[in-house]
């Protein structure tokens, strides 16, 4: 379990800071190397700047694989929590149907299984040693890091707010080494999607797995093309 000191408020100021290290782009799950569809929509002109390349990254936050995944994360800490590891065997397999191709598939399944490896060996906890075990299969990306938070008393809130934060800047760096965009302009998007963060976050924390559902499609063609595009810097 994590330590804290309370703020004046009551509230544990240092609970979450284990997610600065685990959603840190040092952690060695590969993010570095999946764009998440990004490349395939520059490659078509679907992102070609700042404007389109934010468009796309809220259309994901708010009505695609950051929402869903949003929830699975909260789906899986819930069942930490509540001990019900049945649940969450449901909620891995659920996580990983959901891809809607093949790369997205090894997208999340290839960073959960290196979060979970991470994870036993330097952060090892309970109930990730008990999802290492119950699924030997593998483990989806959004349920490994909602075991781990839970496993280690780190909030769902703090959570689902940093899960999100990573999950479109990842796609943003994606796109400025790809070109379309500087850095800087990169920061302006991010910024420009703290809202939506705050958001789908607010909203996975009171939701049920009833609830997951995207019209997220040019995302999900983008994946698709992505396969078998010819000239790739990424794995999705």
């Amino acid at each position: 379990m994590t330590h804290a000191f309370p703020d004046r408020d009551g509230v544990a100021v240092d609970a979450a800071l284990p997610l600065l290290a685990w959603l840190s782009p040092s952690f060695p799950i590969g993010a570095f190397a999946y764009s998440h569809g990004v490349e395939a929509a520059v490659e078509a002109g679907d992102i070609a700047d700042a404007q389109t390349l934010g468009a796309w990254v809220r259309d994901l936050l708010e009505h695609g694989g950051g929402r869903n995944d949003a929830l699975l994360l909260a789906a899986s800490w819930r069942a930490i929590d509540g001990g019900d590891h049945a649940a969450l065997d449901a909620i891995n397999d659920l996580a990983l149907a959901l891809s809607p191709s093949r790369e997205r598939h090894l997208e999340t399944l290839s960073q959960g299984n290196a979060f979970v490896a991470a994870i036993l060996a330097a952060w090892p906890c309970p109930a990730m040693e008990a999802l290492a075990a119950r699924a030997p299969d593998g483990v989806a990306y959004p349920v490994a890091l909602g075991v781990a938070s839970a496993g280690h008393g780190v909030p769902l809130r703090a959570t689902l707010e940093a899960s999100l934060l990573a999950y479109a800047s990842n796609m943003v760096s994606a796109c400025v080494r790809l070109g379309p965009i500087g850095q800087t302009d990169g920061q302006k998007v991010i910024a420009s999607l703290l809202a939506s963060v705050r958001a789908v976050a607010d909203f996975a924390a009171r939701a049920t797995l009833n609830d997951i559902g995207g019209a997220s499609f040019r995302s999900d063609i983008a994946s698709m093309r992505h396969e078998t595009q010819y000239s790739r810097l990424f794995r999705s």
